[in-house]
């Protein structure tokens, strides 16, 4: 039996689930992990930081669990400006494990919550030039840990070069998909990524379709992160509230998976390619537990719909984007996505 130094490196490994049909769940405790654990350790390695500096950063929940613990594991300080959607069980976490927070205001827009934090995040180095900031939405470091992830997918699943796999899995800041995809096709997966955002996010042009449900802050962004790969991904699915409600019910009734929204969506689209006759394994990412969307999600059974009778709209135009699941093949629209904020960024090269 293996035994560990540090909590962290017990849980930064997924579970691999296998739930029939050739369709996986790489189902974890708290994903980030391992992009925490893996950049602390080199910026250390590098002299970047020593122990007993601070790091800062902002987070909408699993992020701040993940470097909270990284910085017990390495003796660092961590600060973390917390979005309103961080509820108290992530905030006791925090300050048990000797990070401090601070809370964006309330009432806030989630946008307006996302920016007053990064604005915050450049008020606190101006005031302490020694702080580091860790900046999961823009700093490539965060990719490098999901090198260990590809390997244990390839190992798992018995993958070798020239296989094919199809990854599903929340855009979000880009690290988690588009690190693990990055590595992947490395080791020469034939790979397909289905990239999932919540209508309202900024990242692939869709803040003007309002999800009055959504919680924009995991999966999705208001502002610009420069962390995203636009060209990662094949496919992109924006998917309502409660379409990724009804995927985490049938993820906990049919497999007793207890998981979040993105999980829920990453095998609402899972079903809906098996259905239509896509023939790769799957592998859905399941980045964390269900028990912040306790009372969102798991209380209100009776919004869930079947899963198997849910479909998207296939677009060939952002324009004709709506409610509740859209879908287009990303590449024929990327070379005309050009809004103001849209950048093809430096990620050319990662690890």
């Amino acid at each position: 039996m293996q035994v560990y130094p540090h909590i962290t490196e017990a849980i930064q490994h997924p579970h691999i689930i296998d739930i029939g049909d050739q369709v996986y769940v790489a189902k974890f405790e708290c994903m980030k992990v391992y992009s925490t654990l893996t950049a602390i350790d080199h910026l250390i390695k590098k002299g970047t930081l020593k122990v007993g500096d601070t790091v800062v950063d902002s987070s909408s929940g699993i992020y701040a669990h993940a470097l909270a613990l990284a910085c017990h594991r390495f003796g660092l300080k961590c600060h973390i400006i917390a979005s309103k959607t961080v509820d108290d069980s992530f905030k006791t976490q925090l300050s048990l494990l000797g990070a401090t927070y601070e809370p964006a205001p309330s009432g806030q827009s989630l946008k307006l919550d996302q920016e007053f934090r990064v604005n915050r995040i450049k008020h606190l180095l101006a005031e302490s030039p020694n702080v580091h900031w860790m900046q999961q939405y823009h700093d490539d470091i965060h990719y490098l840990g999901y090198q260990k992830f590809a390997q244990k997918i390839c190992h798992s699943l018995d993958l070798v070069p020239d296989d094919s796999l199809t990854l599903i899995g929340g855009v979000g800041t880009g690290c988690s998909t588009g690190g693990t995809a990055h590595y992947l096709r490395g080791q020469g997966i034939n790979l397909n990524v289905q990239g999932i955002q919540p209508f309202g996010s900024v990242t692939f042009g869709a803040e003007f379709v309002d999800d009055p449900e959504a919680v924009i802050a995991g999966i999705g962004s208001a502002i610009p992160f420069n962390n995203v790969r636009h060209d990662i991904y094949q496919d992109i699915h924006w998917m309502s509230f409660n379409t990724c409600l009804s995927g985490s019910l049938a993820l906990m009734k049919e497999h007793a998976i207890f998981a979040g929204l993105s999980s829920g969506a990453g095998l609402t689209v899972a079903r809906w390619l098996r259905n239509t006759g896509h023939k790769s394994p799957i592998l859905l990412i399941a980045p964390d537990t269900g028990h912040r969307y306790l009372e969102a999600v798991f209380q209100r059974p009776h919004l869930a719909e079947p899963i198997d009778s849910l479909e998207p709209k296939k677009l060939s135009h952002l324009s004709e984007l709506s409610m509740p699941w859209s879908v287009i093949p990303w590449p024929q629209l990327e070379t005309h996505f050009t809004p103001k904020h849209y950048k093809n960024n430096r990620l050319a090269k990662v690890g």
